[in-house]
C-alpha cells in the first residue's frame, strides 16, 4: 500500500458495520473538547506502548517462526497470545497515519499462525496441546481490528482475517457453552465476544448464546456488596472452609467486568448495567489514592501488579464508559491510567512501581494486553461520558471500618491513613498448593495520604503459578506482607499461613481498633510445636499514628519475631535513630518507625528486597521477642 493511499484511509471513519455499542453512553457534543486531558494521556501512552513493542518485534520474513513475534525482555520464553496487540496496532496507523504501525499488526497476525491449530484455536504455548482457552482473547481483539479498522487492509487480507475470526469464534462457542465453564473471566469475556462476532458475522446462533450466558452470569454476584466471583479452582462455585467464595480484584476490574459493560452496552441491557454499576462502585472502595489496587487478598493475587493483574487489559473500558453513572468511576480511569504512565519505561508497562527503579527487566506481556483497552477507549471517544479527577475516589474520602463478609475483610481509614485486615481463606487451587494470598488476621495494606504506599502484602511464598505468566523471583524471595514468624528445624510458621485465623474491630473515641487471633503454621498448615503458636494481632489507628500489638500468653521458647516490611525504593535513605526507632525519609515526609523492644532491619546482600508481587522494593525490619517478654509494641507515624 503506498503512503497517499494510506493517509486516506486512515482519515476514514474505519466503521465496517453499525453496532449500537454507543446507545448508552452518555458524551459530548464537541469531541474536540470532551475530557481533553484524559485523552491526550490516554493517545500519548497508547502511541508509546506501540512503539515499544515494535522496538522488541522481530522482522525477518524469510523465518515465519520469528517473523512477527515480540522478544520478551524478561522472559525466556514467546508470549503466543501477541496477536492481541493487532488492534491497537491498527488503531495507531489509522490514528497517526503511519505505515510502520500497519505493517506490525500484519506481521503479529502472520506469526499467530505459529499457534494456530486446524479447530481454531490459538495456543498459549508453542505446543498445540497447550491451553486454548485464551482464543476468546484474540478473537475480541481481532474482531475489533476488523470492525474499526478493516478498511486498511487490502480485500485478500482483510477475507482471510475474517475467515480466521470465524474459525476462533467457532472454537470458543464449542469450548465455553457455559459462563462457569471455567474461571468466571472466560464466561464474561465469551459473552462478550460471541456478541461482538455475532453481530459482525451475521451470526445470530452466537447472539443468542451470548443472551443465555448473560443471564447465567447475574447469578455469579454476591447478594450483598456485587462481587464478582468465581475465580477458583476446580469450580467458579466452590466454596471455602468458611463458605466463602473465590474473588480476585484484579481479574474482576481488568477482565470481567469490562467485558460484562460492553456486552451490556451492546445489547442496551439496562438491568444489567444497574447490576454492574453495583459491582464497579464496590470494587471502586478498593482502590488507592494513587490508582493503585489493593488485591492482596485476592484468589489470583499471584498475578497482581499494583496497577492491576499481569495479563489481563485494563480498567479503562468499564471504569470509563460508566463514568455517567459515577462521575468517580472516570476518576478511576484517569489515575490507573497515570499509574500505567509511571510504570512505562522505553515504551513497555513494567510489572509494578520499584520495577524501573529496581532495575527489572518489563514483561512485554503487559503492555500488549493493556494496550487493547486504551483503543478500545479512543475508539468510542465521541460517545464516551466526561472523564476527569474532579470528583474523588472512595478511599480518598473515606472515614471509619467497613467489613465485607464475602471476603473476611475489612477496609478502615483514619485522618490520612487508609488499610486492610483480611483473613479470607478461599484459596485459588489449595489440592495444587496455589494459596498464598495474605490471610491470617493480616494487615495486607497500609497507606498514607502523605507519603504513599507503606505495607502491602506479597505472596506468602513466591510460586511461579503460571509459567507463562510470571517472571522469576529477582533475589531472595522474603515476604512483604506484616506478620510473626518463627522457624522451628528450619521450618518456617507465620500467621499468614493460617487459613482459620479471626478477627473484630471497633470504631470508639476516634480510634479504629481490630483484634486478630491466629496460631503459627507451616506451609503445610500444620501448627509449630514446643514454642508461642497462638498470638493475638492487635492494631490501632488514629490520625497521629497506627500501632501494632502482638502478644501471646504462651512460651516464646524459638526466636521469634514480627516482621514489618515498609515499602521504599533504594533511593530513600533509611536510619537508625536508635536501638528502638528507624526512620525512613520520603519525598513528601518521614517516616518514623518505634518499638517497645529492639529494632533491626534483615540481613539482606542488598539494601532492600524486592518482591515481584505486586513490584515493590521494601526495608524488612525485625522485632524479637524477647526471652522474658510476651509482647511487642510497634507505631508507625509520619512527620
Amino acid at each position: 500500500m503506498n503512503r497517499r493511499k494510506f493517509l486516506q484511509l486512515s482519515g476514514m471513519g474505519g466503521v465496517i458495520l453499525s453496532l449500537p455499542l454507543s446507545n448508552l453512553l452518555i458524551g459530548c457534543n464537541d469531541k474536540q473538547v470532551h475530557s481533553k486531558e484524559y485523552r491526550r494521556l490516554t493517545y500519548d501512552l497508547l502511541k508509546d506502548w506501540c512503539d515499544g513493542m515494535i522496538d522488541v518485534q522481530v522482522i525477518n520474513p524469510s523465518d515465519p517462526k520469528v517473523h512477527g513475534m515480540l522478544n520478551c525482555p524478561s522472559c525466556s520464553i514467546v508470549h503466543t497470545r501477541l496477536m492481541d496487540a493487532v488492534y491497537p496496532f491498527l488503531y495507531m496507523a489509522k490514528a497517526s497515519g503511519d505505515s510502520k504501525y500497519l505493517h506490525a499488526g500484519i506481521a503479529l497476525m502472520e506469526w499467530g499462525d505459529n499457534v494456530s491449530r486446524q479447530d481454531g484455536a490459538w495456543t498459549n504455548e508453542l505446543k498445540p496441546n497447550s491451553w486454548d482457552g485464551i482464543t476468546v482473547f484474540g478473537a475480541i481483539a481481532l474482531a475489533e481490528a476488523l470492525h474499526y479498522h478493516g478498511d486498511l487492509l487490502d480485500e485478500d487480507r482483510r477475507k482471510k482475517w475474517m475467515g480466521r475470526l470465524a474459525a476462533a469464534a467457532s472454537f470458543v462457542y464449542k469450548k465455553f457453552p457455559k459462563v462457569d465453564a471455567t474461571n468466571i473471566n472466560y464466561g464474561a469475556t465469551t459473552m462478550y465476544a460471541l456478541n461482538l462476532i455475532g453481530r459482525i458475522l451475521d451470526n445470530s446462533q452466537y447472539i443468542q448464546r451470548s443472551r443465555k450466558l448473560a443471564a447465567e452470569i447475574t447469578h455469579f454476584f454476591t447478594e450483598e456488596n456485587a462481587f464478582l466471583l468465581g475465580e477458583i479452582k476446580p469450580s467458579a462455585r466452590q466454596l471455602s472452609k468458611k463458605g466463602l467464595p473465590g474473588i480476585d480484584l484484579g481479574y474482576n476490574v481488568e477482565e470481567s467486568l469490562n467485558s460484562i459493560v460492553l456486552y451490556a452496552l451492546h445489547e442496551n441491557d439496562e438491568e444489567l448495567l444497574s447490576l454492574v454499576n453495583k459491582s464497579l462502585n464496590t470494587h471502586l472502595e478498593f482502590m488507592l489514592p494513587d490508582g493503585g489496587w489493593d488485591n492482596g487478598w485476592g484468589t489470583r493475587m499471584y498475578k497482581w501488579s499494583y496497577w492491576g493483574s499481569r495479563t489481563c487489559d485494563g480498567i479503562q473500558p468499564a471504569f470509563g464508559m460508566m463514568a455517567h453513572y459515577n462521575p468517580a468511576l472516570g476518576t478511576a480511569a484517569f489515575k490507573n491510567t497515570e499509574l500505567l504512565k509511571q510504570c512505562t519505561n522505553n515504551g513497555l508497562l513494567h510489572g509494578g512501581p520499584h520495577y524501573i527503579s529496581r532495575g527489572i527487566k518489563p514483561c512485554v506481556h503487559h503492555t500488549f494486553a493493556h494496550a487493547k483497552p486504551l483503543a478500545t477507549m479512543l475508539d468510542h471517544w465521541e460517545h464516551l461520558p466526561k472523564i476527569n479527577k474532579k470528583i474523588p475516589l472512595p478511599r480518598e474520602i473515606a472515614d471509619g471500618l467497613k467489613y465485607y463478609k464475602e471476603i473476611d475483610t475489612s477496609l478502615f481509614a483514619r485522618g490520612d491513613w487508609r488499610g486492610t485486615i483480611t483473613a479470607y481463606d478461599a484459596e485459588y487451587y489449595h489440592k495444587k498448593g496455589l494459596r498464598y494470598h495474605a490471610t491470617g488476621g493480616a494487615l495486607s495494606l497500609l497507606y498514607h495520604n502523605k507519603v504513599g504506599l507503606l505495607c502491602t502484602a506479597s505472596m506468602a511464598i513466591y510460586k511461579m503459578v503460571e509459567v507463562y505468566n510470571q517472571q522469576p523471583a529477582s533475589g531472595e524471595d522474603i515476604a512483604l506482607t506484616p506478620r510473626v514468624e518463627t522457624y522451628k528445624d528450619d521450618v518456617w510458621y507465620t500467621n499468614i499461613l493460617d487459613l482459620e485465623a479471626k478477627f473484630n474491630s471497633s470504631d470508639r473515641n476516634s480510634i479504629i481498633e481490630y483484634s486478630s487471633n491466629a496460631q503459627l503454621k507451616s506451609d503445610a498448615r500444620k501448627v509449630v510445636e514446643g514454642t508461642a503458636a497462638d498470638f493475638k494481632l492487635n492494631y490501632h489507628c488514629s490520625e497521629e499514628q497506627f500501632e501494632i500489638i502482638i502478644s501471646t500468653e504462651q512460651e516464646v521458647l524459638e526466636k521469634t519475631a514480627f516482621v514489618l516490611p515498609i515499602v521504599s525504593p533504594n533511593d530513600e535513605k533509611v536510619r537508625q535513630i536508635s536501638s528502638h526507632e528507624i526512620a525512613i525519609s520520603k519525598a513528601k515526609g518521614l517516616v518514623k518507625i518505634t518499638s517497645s523492644v529492639p529494632l533491626e532491619i534483615k540481613e539482606m546482600s542488598d539494601s532492600r528486597t524486592f518482591n515481584m508481587v505486586p513490584g515493590v522494593e521494601a526495608v524488612p525490619i525485625m522485632a524479637y521477642f524477647t526471652e522474658t517478654g510476651k509482647e511487642v509494641k510497634i507505631s508507625i507515624a509520619i512527620q
